[in-house]
């Protein structure tokens, strides 16, 4: 099956195609991630409004959402400007008000005109004792009246999109929703009496009460579990084919390991001497190595990474340490230059920044195997960089790094063994999300000489205590980090929230000693930031959570996050994780906003008593409640848009188990059950996985 199958086309259509969307709305809808049809149907909605008629608002409990037929009556115009404009209305046993602030009166009077009848639906209130609707939901004439649904189905909106255009959008995709053959164990379809895919992805776009947008609903469920099931099933494709892809058996001599041993200042401790052990005996063997090294916030990582490349040195090849940034993968070349240069290794960096002749001589060094070891970003990728025998790529995870990039690294060097890094302690059921199709191996002890950082939770009402300990740290010479919060998804604010406090910080603390990093910033701006924090230049670095990721500034010894309560735990441990990395006393001061929510307080009291990322982790898990998703962004999680894990964990155990069990009877999926998988692939988007099917 090459291409996507036609059954599937009117779902990846254009969006223009749908009812009501015209090319304004697509564009709208395309910049926020919904591209075609296939996207509006997976947008589930989140709440469902009962809009059964009544007879008569009388004698209904008020505030309350109500559709009832009406009789126009009068027109009341403001007197003053954008004042209210009132229109009186009759049901068969009451009246009451429709309410319109900024109205034009030409239109009412069109929409509405006098002795009319008309269908209307929306919130009534009661003020100063008299019924009113504001500014009505609908307002349509009675041969209209099909429009208003019993219950309407409330969609998240994107800015520039009305409920109303999203409803009709996803009531046109519906229509294109083809019959699909059963990719689901039939034995779990019956246990979990979950209706067909047709029916589901219908059943929850038509909600007939509360239950029905739940995530437990059957509908939904069986539809978190296509996606959790398609999910399982790249893994199982790419583990699949690891598993038969033939690798290079690297042997290690340990002959410039022991050179690095010897000039430790520490001994390894027992996590990292196994995960040595495990890396080794791996690549020793003829099979490619696909494992994650798992650990936390300063767990030695990076000791860990060197010596597995040069198990690949030793063994007569080369190895690559790949990074999402420019500023990781320079970071990742200070940390590996003093090993390197114990070990008499040559190693050298590339990046987007090499141009010219410059690159050109690195791109000779490493093709003719001058070059041992390359520290790189995705530069690493284009199709002139050619090594002269790459045995190992190790990818420093970072949230950016799914199977797909590890797939393609793979075949950049035919069967090198691939290491994958991630500093973020993550639960069974969600590593098996992430990195089902890996073996895996922890750190979970910190090496000797990390000191502990000082945790302490403070109210925002004491702001200038925090800003006089941050004047006192500066004028001995350290440095500090303060993250503001992200204030709600709009870029916007959470903008104005960094300027702000950047302002106010600098005012108080003078021109040149503050620095400011935001999501919203050129690239190149960033780095200049980063890079004066870095050199010491200025001392106290402004940032949205930015910093999260990687970066390395022992001098920096305060980690100030405000609004803490808002934050994931995951990521208030990250965080956490950016001080503490020098010689000198570290602290890390939660501000947060009175009154705190249960929830938010133990968040703030778990960091407070461990820094264990893994015990972190597990309560983070147990807490994060109904929609609370904090961190998945961070956490390199697929991107699920009707699963989810925290509750569905089981679903994601039962996925696996079954995607390896579809492919160890079928493993060129051509059952019927097979075909009907690769449809679902398709339909979830995981076209890579399809060119992983094992041709013939």
């Amino acid at each position: 099956m090459s291409g996507r199958p036609e059954l599937l086309f009117p779902l990846f259509a254009g969006l223009e195609t749908l009812e009501g969307v015209g090319p304004k709305t697509a564009q709208v809808l395309t910049q926020a991630g919904t591209d075609s049809p296939r996207d509006v149907l997976f947008s589930l909605p989140y709440a469902v409004i009962d809009r059964r008629r009544r007879e008569t608002i009388k004698g209904v409990d008020l505030p309350a959402t109500l559709t009832v037929e009406i009789t126009v009556s009068t027109h009341r115009p403001s007197r003053n400007k954008g004042g209210a404009y009132r229109v009186h209305v009759e049901d068969t046993q009451t009246d009451f008000q429709l309410v319109f602030f900024h109205a034009r009166g030409d239109y009412l009077k069109r929409v509405l005109p006098e002795g009319a009848r008309r269908l209307i639906s929306g919130k009534l209130e009661l003020f100063d004792g008299m019924a009113q609707m504001v500014h009505p939901d609908h307002m349509v004439p009675l041969e209209e009246a099909q429009d208003i649904p019993d219950f309407e189905p409330v969609y998240h909106l994107t800015q520039g999109v009305t409920q109303k255009t999203a409803f009709k959008a996803a009531r046109s995709a519906l229509t294109r929703a083809p019959v699909l053959a059963e990719w689901i164990d039939p034995a779990l379809m019956s246990k979990q009496g979950w209706p067909d895919w047709v029916g589901a992805i219908s059943a929850a776009h038509n909600p007939q009460g509360a239950d029905d947008v739940a995530a437990h609903a059957p509908a939904r469920e069986r539809l978190a579990y296509d996606e959790l099931f398609a999910h399982q099933m790249t893994l199982a494709l790419a583990r699949q084919r690891e598993r038969k892809a033939k690798g290079i058996a690297s042997a290690g001599t340990g002959k410039l390991q022991a050179k690095v041993l010897a000039g430790l200042p520490y001994r390894p401790t027992g996590a990292q001497t196994r995960a040595i052990d495990d890396i080794a005996a791996d690549m020793a063997t003829g099979a490619r190595m696909n494992r994650l090294l798992q650990g936390d916030v300063g767990s030695g990582k990076t000791l860990v990474a060197f010596m597995a490349l040069l198990v690949a040195v030793e063994a007569g090849g080369q190895g690559v340490m790949m990074a999402p940034t420019e500023i990781l993968a320079r970071q990742h070349l200070e940390g590996l230059r003093p090993l390197a240069e114990e070990a008499g290794v040559v190693l050298e960096i590339l990046t987007g920044r090499d141009k010219g002749a410059e690159r050109r001589a690195k791109l000779a060094a490493l093709k003719n195997g001058d070059i041992r070891i390359l520290v790189g970003t995705h530069a690493v990728f284009q199709s002139d960089v050619e090594f002269s025998a790459l045995r190992l790529a190790i990818v420093d995870e970072q949230h950016r790094f799914g199977v797909r990039q590890r797939m393609e690294l793979s075949e950049k060097g035919q069967g090198a063994d691939v290491l994958v890094m991630t500093a973020t302690p993550i639960p069974r059921s969600l590593s098996l999300a992430q990195y089902g199709d890996m073996d895996v191996s922890v750190l979970d002890e910190k090496p000797p000489g990390r000191k502990p950082i000082k945790t302490a939770v403070i109210s925002t009402d004491r702001m200038d205590e925090v800003v006089a300990h941050l004047r006192r740290a500066i004028d001995e010479g350290r440095q500090c980090y303060w993250v503001c919060p992200l204030v709600d998804e709009s870029e916007v604010s959470d903008l104005t929230a960094a300027e702000e406090r950047f302002k106010r910080l600098r005012a108080i603390l003078g021109e040149g000693t503050v620095g400011l990093v935001h999501g919203q910033m050129p690239a190149a701006d960033k780095d200049a930031a980063m890079k004066a924090f870095q050199e010491g230049q200025t001392k106290v670095l402004v940032a949205t959570t930015v910093i999260e990721v990687g970066v390395n500034v022992p001098n920096a010894s305060i980690m100030v996050i405000e609004r803490a309560e808002t934050f994931g735990l995951a990521q208030l441990h990250q965080l956490r994780g950016r001080v503490g990395r020098g010689d000198a006393e570290s602290t890390c001061l939660l501000m947060y906003q009175a009154p705190l929510s249960e929830g938010g307080r133990k968040r703030l009291e778990v960091l407070r008593e461990t820094e264990d990322g893994f015990r972190i982790s597990e309560t983070d898990l147990q807490m994060r409640g109904a929609g609370d998703l904090i961190g998945t962004a961070q956490s390199g999680l697929p991107k699920f848009r009707i699963a989810d894990l925290e509750r569905q964990a089981g679903l994601m155990a039962t996925a696996q188990t079954d995607a390896r069990a579809l492919l160890s009877a079928d493993p060129q999926l051509n059952s019927d059950r097979g075909q009907a998988a690769r449809v679902l692939l398709w339909l979830m988007k995981q076209d890579q996985a399809i060119r992983l099917i094992s041709v013939g």
